[in-house]
């Protein structure tokens, strides 16, 4: 698949149906491939802080979850239509997974996992949910009490073809930098609050704030203390990076080095 870099961050130029497809190939193989959706501020975080882009050295691949990135995406030439929106793409892939397909949810609450689990079996009654941990994940990546060994344990026991990781950044980020070396196979796919958002338990944009890049405007409005600084911290911080790499030719496009 074509990448593209932004910021430093070599992002995949593709769309839900061409991921999806690629992901049940990777499902298919012999290896544990990991993906992180990445947002402005994930890419920001990466072209900024050195210790969060070792952090997520342990992904192969980065969709752009966020419309600015497409926006930047596209004047490197990608001709995308619309961005890789990690929950969006959870719904699309629960809904039509086929029967011989296997997934274990990892992270949320307990709720939170009932909700998901009732919500899409309704939807597709063959879907195959075959493990879930519910638990706590530190910063470090590492799970409360005994699930930090009885969960990989499970998982490649189990062995699921997708594991749906929302422990939310820089959680998710450090377990899998930690664990997927342990891993056996699988695709791994760091997606965040898609958990909450798809078991209605924080709301989500409408799809015309969405195509507008403004998801993060719902977001604040219902976590404003937590997410404020936050946003504040890294809009900024990303445009910044965007000006600047920008003068030297070098905020995005085709083969740029990491920096």
């Amino acid at each position: 698949m074509k990448t593209l870099h932004v910021l430093g961050t070599p992002l995949l130029a593709t769309d839900y149906s061409g991921l999806a497809a690629a992901c049940l190939e990777w499902a298919r193989g012999p290896r544990c491939v990991a993906l992180d959706f990445a947002n402005t501020q994930i890419v920001t975080m990466r072209r900024h802080e050195p210790a969060f882009r070792e952090l997520t050295s342990a992904y192969d691949y980065f969709p752009p979850d966020g419309m600015p990135l497409v926006w930047c995406l596209n004047r490197a030439g990608a001709g995308l239509r619309d961005r890789v929106y990690g929950p969006a793409f959870m719904r699309e892939v629960l809904s039509q997974a086929p029967g011989d397909v296997t997934h274990y949810l990892l992270g949320g609450s307990e709720d939170c996992g009932a909700r998901l689990r009732r919500m899409f079996e309704q939807r597709n009654p063959g879907l195959k949910f075959i493990g879930a941990f519910h638990g706590k994940c530190d910063p470090d990546g590492l799970l409360e009490g005994a699930a930090e060994q009885e969960v990989i344990a499970e998982i490649n026991r189990l062995s699921p073809d997708f594991i749906w990781v929302g422990f939310g950044t820089p959680k998710q980020q450090a377990w899998v930098r930690r664990h997927k070396h342990s891993i056996s196979r699988g695709v791994i796919l760091s997606v965040g609050f898609a958990f909450d958002v798809n078991a209605v338990m924080i709301p989500d944009a409408p799809a015309w704030m969405q195509r507008l890049g403004l998801t993060w405007v719902v977001r604040l409005g219902s976590e404003p203390r937590r997410l404020g600084p936050r946003y504040l911290r890294y809009n900024f911080l990303f445009l910044w990076y965007l000006f600047r790499d920008g003068l030297h030719g070098q905020a995005w496009g085709a083969g740029k080095p990491e920096v």
